[in-house]
């Protein structure tokens, strides 16, 4: 078997989040999978029996009945399948059973719909398992539940009302928010409310019906496959020696049985507050932008301030405390399980300025970190006073990215390229010995530093320059304006063990076997690290160069650039100038990359996923180049340039996307991937 690689990313109180890529064999993936191929199995197993008892409460006609035992059928061979490693015979049957849903909808019962709403959750998990196994499905999306049909009004008696939009579900008996939540709030709350422990948080109806990131816990009507069900049942849980009454089961048991439903008007709303169906929903506040009037800049004098003293707990923290994260602004306005945080137009009764004030409940920051300053405490609360409006790139930038962009923005070339030196410094520190001997050089462009020798610096910086051609061919500057908004670093390495551990305590992140040279920006500090020796000729050097200083260069014409964009332009633009790395002896270079590309488009699934971020650096960077190869052929080109210049005249992305290209990167990627596939 192959190997394949896997992203583990976690986070630690005190530090920024890490991320780690480990490669496995085969065998390792397989077992890795275990749990959730079992979980597989155990859906698609469930005794037909079972489903048809379920079928015959339902009072269904005896053409249902039929149906949901045939599409039963079908999921449970698909299951059988799988377990066989039979992949494409199990996606056969469920292909089967999407078309005989697809029939069965049109027949308008609801009670159909409900029977069938086990196997359409069960169809949902195996196109996911079934697309790791390379074997792509159609898209399953449900029907829409049918309405119940209207029963005749009694002579003289008006025609019921529609309910309005915001009206309580019924539940049949079973309240969520005046029976279940308090079970919930009271058995799992400390662990999975006001935490989110192993993953999972059941604060509100939608996070609880989320599940964690294994998979959801809750199939309406299934309280065999629900697995909250189980793990109470077989005394897993509730710890820490809390328990659920048989009674309270019961509970749980029937609403699941009866549909999961919610009665609510806010499923957004925290289970803890014990909402109820007569109360008005919780109203979410909106981003709004800042007009240039303000006097309080939220992302040069707010977010450094939040960032500063609430990393750990609140920003980059692994399990945010209270439920309140603020890793962006679009969280910061979400709020905790007190609700929200800020008032627009009243900081001071915000509960964000009363928590740092210390007048309501515990003083904040916690954990023996100093209180902010009164002065502080003013800026922020006139911040909202005037709006809580948001000046950064968009309400989902990281608030330390964003914080990072202000300053970047307010300073010279000279003082961030002084920046830049001072964080470099201390950089290289992390990955040298004691006493050794560090060589740099400056140039136009470029502070040089390693642990290489000398000379090996020296040519470096003199192939960085000379590549600044390369560079200046798909990115311009406006006359005095600095490239890299000033002098971007290069850190040389000698060995591969040294640049690999370069990447762990600078970056918090492992490197792919394969490479040996890459770049980040992160709004301040920007650079390269390559691998580099006195063994290396100039064409080897220039090839590992090439690359990440051209994405370099893209990345910094604006605040908010994706790294794909930055990255696929610049293996284009490499490739283009003859600078790309030689491949590994017996490979053919051209169908490797084709079939890595097909596996890449393959667990791509759609463009959110891409864009998002969600896929392997290997997958994300071949598709990011063969995106970028088809935006800078000779029809695209007129649109890319002007995405540059508008990303250089400060718009965010998106509009300068849209600007530029006449569509959204969703439906442009979309239209490409199409396009690329044949589909």
């Amino acid at each position: 078997m192959g190997t394949y690689t896997v992203s583990m990313r976690y986070s630690r109180v005190g530090s920024l989040t890490e991320a780690r890529f480990f490669t496995l064999s085969g065998l390792d993936v397989m077992r890795s999978l275990i749990p959730q191929f079992c979980l597989f199995v155990a859906f698609f197993a469930a005794p037909v029996t079972f489903m048809a008892s379920q079928a015959d409460a339902a009072g269904l006609t005896t053409q249902e009945k039929k149906t949901v035992q045939s599409v039963n059928a079908s999921v449970l061979r698909a299951g059988k399948s799988y377990a066989a490693e039979d992949f494409d015979a199990s996606a056969e049957y469920i292909r089967t059973a999407i078309k005989q849903i697809e029939e069965a909808a049109k027949q308008g019962s609801p009670k159909l719909y409900d029977a069938l709403l086990p196997a359409m959750q069960r169809i949902e998990k195996a196109r996911t398992l079934l697309d790791f196994e390379g074997v792509t499905l159609p898209t399953f999306k449900r029907p829409t539940r049918p309405e119940d049909a209207p029963t005749k009004p009694a002579p003289g008696k008006p025609v019921p009302a529609k309910p309005a939009p915001g009206t309580p579900v019924p539940t049949d008996g079973i309240s969520f928010t005046k029976s279940v939540a308090p079970i919930l709030s009271s058995r799992c709350g400390r662990c999975h409310a006001s935490d989110s422990k192993g993953g999972f948080n059941l604060a509100t109806y939608t996070a609880l019906m989320k599940g964690p990131p294994e998979g959801v816990v809750i199939f309406a009507g299934d309280t065999v496959g629900s697995r909250l069900i189980e793990t109470i049942e077989t005394g897993d849980m509730p710890r820490g020696g809390g328990k659920v009454s048989p009674e309270e089961l019961k509970i749980l048991k029937d609403w699941i049985v009866a549909g999961a439903k919610f009665d609510g008007t806010d499923p957004a709303a925290p289970i803890a507050a014990g909402a109820t169906p007569d109360e008005p929903p919780r109203p979410r506040l909106k981003a709004m932008t800042a007009t240039g009037k303000e006097t309080v800049s939220f992302a040069g004098d707010v977010a450094p301030l939040l960032v500063e003293s609430c990393k750990g707990c609140h920003i980059n923290a692994m399990r945010a405390s209270g439920g309140l994260n603020m890793d962006t602004f679009a969280q910061l306005l979400r709020g905790g399980d007190s609700g929200d945080i800020i008032i627009p137009g009243n900081g001071k009764d915000s509960l964000l300025v009363q928590k740092l004030r210390g007048s309501m409940g515990l003083r904040m920051p916690a954990g023996g970190r100093p209180a902010f300053s009164e002065d502080s405490i003013q800026l922020i609360s006139t911040w909202i006073d005037e709006g809580a409006t948001l000046d950064g790139a968009s309400d989902n930038q990281p608030l330390q990215v964003m914080s990072q962009l202000a300053w970047a923005a307010a300073a010279t070339p000279e003082e961030l390229s002084d920046r830049r030196e001072e964080i470099a410094g201390d950089n290289i520190k992390l990955v040298i010995p004691t006493g050794s001997e560090i060589a740099t050089e400056t140039t136009d462009h470029f502070f040089v530093v390693g642990t290489a020798a000398p000379d090996t610096i020296k040519l470096v910086a003199d192939l960085a320059e000379e590549q600044m051609k390369a560079v200046k061919s798909v990115v311009s500057a406006d006359p005095g304006q600095a490239f890299f908004k000033g002098r971007a670093t290069i850190f040389v390495m000698p060995k591969r063990y040294d640049y690999s551990e370069f990447a762990k305590m600078v970056e918090g992140r492992g490197i792919p076997n394969g490479w040996s040279s890459h770049w980040k920006y992160d709004g301040i500090d920007g650079y390269v690290s390559l691998v580099a020796t006195d063994r290396d000729d100039r064409d080897e050097i220039e090839a590992r160069l090439t690359s990440p200083l051209v994405s370099l260069a893209v990345a910094t014409r604006g605040g908010d650039v994706p790294r794909w964009l930055a990255e696929g332009t610049g293996k284009v633009i490499a490739k283009r100038h003859g600078n790309t790395e030689k491949a590994p002896r017996g490979r053919p270079p051209k169908a490797t990359v084709n079939r890595e590309l097909v596996e890449a488009l393959t667990a791509m699934g759609s463009a959110k996923q891409f864009l998002d971020g969600r896929l392997t650096p290997e997958h994300a960077d071949l598709i990011a180049t063969d995106l970028m190869t088809a935006m800078l052929d000779r029809a695209q080109r007129k649109g890319f340039d002007g995405l540059l210049r508008n990303l250089s005249r400060g718009l965010p992305f998106e509009k300068a996307f849209i600007q530029s290209f006449e569509a959204t990167p969703q439906q442009f990627v979309d239209a490409w991937k199409r396009w690329r596939t044949g589909s």
